[in-house]
């Protein structure tokens, strides 16, 4: 008969067994292990910590959870993960869950409507505390769901009609303003507003803005076009058409965001505009290769990182209980010059 050697799993050790190593009650256990140490002898904490780790005692989440009615689980669904402004934020939420303790579930709806429904859906069903969003667009039937659960909430440049939530974001009708006016000043004559389809406030209040702006100006053709992200020759057949328009005039495009702009900048590479020379060219978002691009792309910079963290600390203060009236935090972002948009 052969004789198995093989190695039997280790028990994981629960409260009771740490409590027996320590020489002590389970009372104790949890004081120690929920920050009521101050209520315990030296003696006593150093008898319980000597028991965790020659057990390895790991605490069980679930049943803190449970006890506490807490998870200390943050959601964070986001637009599109391979877009660098939704990293940075990312990066910013993460820290700021680490330094207080809390766990970051990150869920990317690629843009997708139905996937940002199911993850809103998910995100309830796992009893997160709170949740942190870059809407896509949320309907009627997901905005009643979470009013229901009572979850607290904080989005991020975005808003949602007849939703009452917290809000961190840009200024955006400060920083179209900013960038439309760096164009009228370096005289441009005739400029393009490029966005994707007009779905959410954000592209809407910059469009408006924008066309507010040109209209100041009698002697200014402001025009504006949507384009998919996808739709590369409906892009080139958009910017062949404004430049024919305006064949004696200095002309200069606005992109929305910063997926856009690069998509921008090789559509006018493919049909043999230079930005700088031929054409100026500004995009929201400050992308690192903008400023390597050939005489550097002018962007409008958005603190995006400091944004998560802002979401962040509104979002553990309605968890904690804060029922302030709903706040929206906007931040000014920074116009940073380059090539494509100086005086020739």
């Amino acid at each position: 008969m052969s004789k198995n050697t093989g190695s039997v799993p280790a028990t994981r050790a629960t409260i009771k067994d740490v409590a027996s190593a320590a020489k002590t009650g389970k009372t104790s256990i949890s004081r120690y292990l929920n920050g009521e140490q101050h209520l315990l002898s030296d003696a006593l904490k150093a008898r319980i910590e000597r028991a965790i780790s020659l057990l390895n005692y790991q605490p069980s989440q679930m049943a803190r959870s449970l006890k506490s009615g807490q998870t200390r689980l943050i959601g964070l669904i986001i637009a599109d993960i391979t877009n660098p402004y939704s990293v940075q934020v990312m990066r910013g939420v993460e820290e700021a869950c680490r330094e207080q303790g809390l766990t970051l579930l990150v869920c990317n709806t690629n843009n997708e409507l139905h996937q940002e429904q199911h993850y809103l859906q998910l995100m309830s069903s796992y009893r997160v505390d709170g949740i942190v969003v870059n809407a896509v667009g949320m309907r009627e039937d997901a905005i009643s769901t979470l009013q229901q659960a009572a979850m607290p909430m904080v989005l991020i440049d975005r808003k949602v009609a007849h939703f009452s939530c917290d809000m961190v974001g840009l200024d955006n009708a400060k920083a179209t303003t900013e960038v439309t006016h760096h164009l009228l000043e370096q005289g441009f004559e005739a400029v393009l507003f490029l966005s994707e389809p007009i779905t959410v406030n954000t592209r809407f209040d910059r469009l408006h803005t924008f066309l507010k702006c040109m209209q100041r100006h009698a002697d200014k053709t402001a025009e504006q076009a949507e384009v998919l992200l996808t739709d590369s020759v409906e892009l080139e057949r958009v910017l062949r058409e404004f430049v024919a328009r305006h064949p004696y005039k200095r002309k200069a495009v606005i992109s929305v965001n910063g997926a856009l702009t690069l998509l921008i900048a090789k559509a006018m590479s493919r049909i043999g505009l230079e930005w700088g020379k031929d054409i100026g060219l500004v995009g929201f978002d400050d992308l690192e290769w903008a400023e390597l691009a050939g005489v550097g792309i002018t962007t409008l910079r958005q603190p995006t990182y400091q944004m998560g963290r802002t979401a962040l600390g509104q979002l553990v203060e309605r968890i904690q209980g804060n029922n302030a009236p709903i706040r929206e935090h906007t931040f000014s972002g920074e116009l940073v010059i380059r090539g494509s948009t100086r005086t020739l």
